[in-house]
């Protein structure tokens, strides 16, 4: 009869290493999820419930499920090749960068920097409720990256530093299941009554706080929630309703983008006092429009801005939106202008909700229907064919009377009569071509962010490679820079994008893309240039030879060589 394991990853890029090495285990029916701390508790007891007999895990989320489980629970040690491998990839970085964690993983890090001569500095804790202050006191150092553990990387990423994680290697997963075997020889059975009770517990209350006396809470199962929702002041809320009333009462709270239920009642088991609260999640019609977001929570990577003109943009951005003046971003398909509405939202507006407003699905009748409550900043997109439509004006005029900030977002400069009416600031995002400084940056941004979605193993990308994607810049923006560099990250086996993987996703990206091709000589490809400007504008020649800045008998004489 085969072992039942269940694996809760701490992070996403940790599931391909375990399907690696599942097939090497064939007595032990494997199954995974991904869930930290607290999420990772929640998937424990679920996985306890549903007859799991070992739990393997990592870190701080092991050490949670195992006092809230009891089954045994096995935590996968990091190894000298998971520490190598980490180490070198996030030493990559221009960045000012720390190790923070345990003596179990600073010790072994100060040894491979030691040894490997590598730019970064460890510093040890001895409590997970040291590392937000150690964090900030990095910050004010000018730290701008931080590796450790899962606590480190979310806590660091919360403070707006970049959290870099430290991974397990296929040895540290495959020495957990030999572990697991091992350790099912002394495993006993579960009270079967006693879990079937467990069972029906949790199906009837998939959102559910006990707390005793001291209003600590003893039980949380949170299955809707990545974490308590309540604050201590809504909590004392509901113990001052409930010691009024002495029965069961109900209160209402609106937290974010979701309305939340409590139901709360009083337990005296064996003396010992209990506060039940039963939580349900009722999500509040603000973003159930189609083709409005709310974007409440925002996580991005730093923004490449080593170019002058990302430098320029930036700054004329910031002192645009300090002003609360309504900035109308234009830019290319892909060029990130969204992505640089969203970085300004999470540096500059201090909290709140950020609003995606897409007119290509939005009645612009709607708009003064749209509650603007906890939000901090509005992005309305496709407004070319609206810009002249009272509505939209009335909506932008309402949100500078509230302060909230205002990015009109387009592929095309608005007509004159249109930047005076709405009273907009345009700022042109400049192209990958103006900003050649920035590719390696966005490369290794790239590269990192594939590596900890999907545990890829490049980390770098070589000379010559690099070379080429600069010199093509022209033809592409951020966003086909991404897709490529995925495509290069998924199909490179060794540690460094060499120039023959780049060839070979070109071509796969070409065809996803409708790129022009880069091979040929150069006249080929100034032919397929050619050919692309003339397609844009149309086949009209005169404007396409304008554009090009040639005339047009350069132009014709050009394509028929």
């Amino acid at each position: 009869m085969s072992i039942q394991i269940h694996v809760i990853a701490p992070y996403e890029a940790m599931i391909p290493i375990i399907q690696e090495c599942t097939p090497l285990f064939p007595k032990l029916e494997i199954q995974y999820s991904v869930g930290d701390l607290a999420k990772g508790v929640e998937l424990a007891i679920e996985a306890e419930q549903n007859g799991t007999e070992i739990i393997i895990s990592r870190g701080g989320t092991a050490q949670l499920i195992k006092k809230a489980v009891k089954v045994p629970v096995i935590d996968v040690q990091l190894s000298g090749y998971d520490m190598i491998r980490s180490l070198t990839l996030a030493s990559q970085s221009n960045e000012k960068t720390a190790i923070v964690g345990f003596s179990n993983i600073t010790s072994g890090a100060q040894a491979i920097i030691d040894l490997m001569d590598l730019p970064l500095k460890v510093y040890n804790i001895n409590s997970k409720d040291e590392v937000a202050s150690l964090i900030l006191q990095l910050k004010s150092l000018g730290y701008e990256r931080i590796v450790g553990d899962v606590v480190t990387f979310d806590t660091a990423n919360v403070f707006g530093l970049n959290g870099f994680l430290i991974q397990s290697g296929k040895e540290s997963i495959v020495k957990a299941f030999e572990e697991a075997q091992l350790v099912h020889r002394y495993l006993t059975k579960n009270d079967t009554i006693s879990h079937l009770f467990s069972q029906l517990f949790m199906k009837e209350h998939p959102n559910i706080m006990i707390l005793d006396e001291k209003n600590k809470i003893v039980f949380e199962q949170l299955k809707h929630f990545n974490k308590n929702p309540l604050s201590h002041d809504q909590i004392h809320l509901v113990n001052a309703n409930l010691e009024f009333h002495k029965t069961e009462v109900k209160n209402q709270f609106v937290i974010n983008d979701f309305q939340l239920l409590v139901t709360a009642y009083e337990m005296t088991i064996e003396s010992n006092k209990f506060k039940v609260y039963v939580l349900e999640k009722e999500e509040i019609s603000l973003n159930s429009q189609r083709g409005i977001t709310a974007y409440t929570e925002i996580n991005l990577e730093q923004i490449a801005a080593n170019s002058h003109a990302m430098k320029v943009t930036l700054k004329n951005l910031e002192a645009l939106y300090e002003r609360n003046k309504v900035i109308h971003l234009k830019g290319d398909f892909g060029s990130g202008r969204s992505f640089i509405v969203r970085y300004i939202h999470q540096q500059l507006s201090g909290g709140g909700t950020l609003l995606s407003i897409d007119l290509a699905q939005v009645n612009p009748d709607h708009l003064s229907k749209i509650s603007l409550i906890k939000v901090s900043n509005v992005e309305i997109l496709h407004a070319e064919n609206w810009a002249l439509i009272p509505n939209l004006q009335a909506f932008i005029e309402n949100c500078q009377s509230l302060q909230i900030g205002v990015f009109v977002v387009t592929e095309q400069l608005l007509e004159q009569e249109v930047v005076h009416r709405l009273k907009l600031n345009t700022i042109i995002v400049p192209s990958l071509a103006e900003r050649i400084e920035d590719i390696p940056i966005l490369i290794q941004y790239f590269l990192m962010d594939y590596y900890h979605k999907y545990g890829t193993t490049a980390i770098k990308i070589k000379e010559d490679a690099l070379k080429l994607i600069e010199d093509q810049a022209r033809f592409m923006e951020v966003s086909d820079l991404r897709a490529l560099m995925k495509l290069a990250a998924l199909n490179e086996k060794d540690y460094v994008i060499s120039m023959e993987t780049l060839d070979a996703v070109l071509l796969e990206h070409q065809k996803l893309t409708g790129n022009i091709p880069l091979q040929g000589t150069l006249k080929e490809i100034e032919k397929e240039v050619i050919k692309m400007v003339l397609k844009e504008n149309n086949n009209n020649q005169s404007k396409a030879a304008e554009r090009l800045g040639i005339n047009r008998a350069t132009l014709w004489r050009k394509l028929k060589d």
